[in-house]
């Protein structure tokens, strides 16, 4: 009897929250119909955790399977957040050109907080933001990329001379140790490069290793993971603090990106804190060297895998051997115009970030290519997706087929519907500074590639690792190489 009582007990409320969720429910949406407002279609899921649930399985599943039938607006109830999807550059330039007032980045990244450090990037208002920006752009002009350059090549140089003259190697893991000796050399300086590599480099580990998917939600659970990445944030702190006081003591002056993060000053004439520039650092080298190692694997991937491009790129490396001889500068980086539609080719099919998120602070309206209009209310969180948005088919033909040309004069697809055809590195107000920065980066390695090795993907053409944060090649990429005799000759 006791049994029964309770579990009649359990019922009863159990009838209770689900009759309170659907009265809820029907007064919102009476309010809404009221409003007058022509709200976007939602996506069909289960009360409360359902929209939960199909969003960990996946996004771009998601994505997959609503666009087709809900069109390029659609609104999915996350627990107690409504996160609305901008798909295709008809719906999206609000997205990507409103103000931080309308649409604001900073709710949706507090993640990112535990990793950069206090008072740099997302945890700093917009206007001290925007001067943090300026210091990234002015550590980025031309001249200071005309000298990252060379170090650049000069990295590229040493580590392949480590090569044998043939052999196998996991070119996923290459490129990846390549890419993070480069940025030490270009970002964090010399001090790091020459002396504490190693060290920063397993510091660097652990920040990256803490920034798990729970981490969005929760960025301060008291798990393990979390404490190696706090453990590893104040290490690297009194590091660079040791290198920026030296620096300042002996007044010497470096051609790197610390260099300028220290001679950066705010226009009320502050200069940087020690702890600004270790987190700015932090937030420079987490932006470039995922990006740069994912989409130079993926290059290569597809080139050894399309033995057509692979020609042009070369045939394009030999013609500037006879050009310019041996040399490899900005300048001449700057003319591998076939290589770098590879390379964007590959971005185009892989960025790395599959997602990107607003908070919206006010009321907007989209309208689709259909014609269809759709107003989004004040607290949504809107997102669009790169992954999703760069193989659409009536921008991209044959979307999902890596065709390097379909970036060439003439056809120029990307320009098809607009400014927002190609968000792989984002656009408007929030477009990705570092962009040229990875374009040298990854053609300085390439380049230097093509012109010294005879390569061959010997494992299968590699999977995605949905599983990351930052969404990258899953598994190894096995290369067999030998080394030319004479380059090109």
């Amino acid at each position: 009897m006791v049994t029964m009582d309770v579990d009649n007990k359990f019922f009863s409320v159990g009838l209770m929250i689900l009759a309170t969720l659907v009265v809820a429910k029907l007064i919102s949406w009476l309010l809404m119909s009221r409003s007058g407002k022509r709200l976007p279609p939602v996506v069909n899921t289960w009360p409360v955790i359902g929209g939960l649930l199909r969003f960990l399985k996946g996004p771009i599943v998601m994505l997959r399977e609503e666009y087709p039938k809900l069109g390029s607006v659609f609104t999915l109830n996350l627990l107690n957040k409504k996160i609305t999807f901008l798909i295709g550059p008809e719906v999206s330039a609000h997205f990507f050109k409103a103000p931080e007032s309308d649409l604001s980045q900073q709710e949706v990244y507090q993640f990112n907080v535990p990793t950069f450090g206090p008072g740099v990037v997302f945890d700093v208002d917009y206007s001290v933001r925007q001067e943090q920006f300026r210091f990234f752009t002015e550590a980025l002009r031309v001249n200071k990329l005309k000298a990252y350059v060379d170090q650049m090549v000069t990295e590229a140089e040493d580590y392949f001379s480590k090569w044998g003259d043939s052999g196998e190697v996991d070119l996923k893991y290459e490129l990846e140790h390549l890419i993070i000796l480069t940025a030490s050399r270009c970002l964090l300086g010399r001090e790091v490069r020459d002396k504490l590599f190693d060290d920063v480099s397993a510091l660097f580990h652990d920040l990256d290793n803490g920034m798990l998917p729970i981490s969005v939600i929760f960025p301060y659970l008291p798990i393990p993971a979390h404490r190696r990445r706090d453990q590893a944030r104040k290490k690297l702190s009194e590091i660079f603090a040791s290198i920026i006081n030296s620096r300042k003591r002996s007044e010497q002056c470096e051609n790197d990106m610390l260099q300028c993060f220290i001679d950066s000053k705010y226009k009320n004439g502050r200069p940087t804190t020690e702890s600004e520039v270790t987190g700015l650092l932090i937030a420079a080298l987490f932006a470039g060297q995922h990006t740069s190692s994912i989409t130079s694997t993926w290059t290569g991937g597809y080139l050894l895998r399309h033995k057509e491009y692979l020609s042009a790129v070369s045939e394009e490396q030999k013609n500037l051997m006879k050009k310019h001889g041996k040399k490899v500068d900005h300048d001449i980086l700057s003319e591998m115009d076939v290589l770098y539609r590879s390379i964007k080719e590959a971005l185009r099919l892989h960025p790395p970030l599959i997602m990107l998120l607003r908070s919206s602070h006010s009321d907007f309206s989209v309208q689709t290519r259909e014609g269809k209009e759709y107003d989004i209310p004040k607290g949504h969180i809107v997102a669009t997706s790169p992954y999703f948005a760069n193989r659409l088919p009536h921008i991209y033909k044959e979307p999902d087929t890596y065709d390097p040309e379909r970036f060439a004069a003439g056809r120029e697809e990307d320009k098809v519907a607009g400014a927002f055809s190609y968000i792989s590195f984002g656009g408007g107000r929030h477009g990705c500074l570092g962009e040229p920065f990875a374009y040298l980066q990854i053609k300085a390695i390439w380049s230097h590639l093509l012109r010294n090795f005879e390569l061959e993907l010997v494992s299968p053409f590699p999977e995605i690792d949905w599983n990351a944060m930052v969404v990258g090649v899953k598994g190894k990429m096995m290369v067999r190489y030998k080394r030319r005799e004479l380059s090109f000759d």
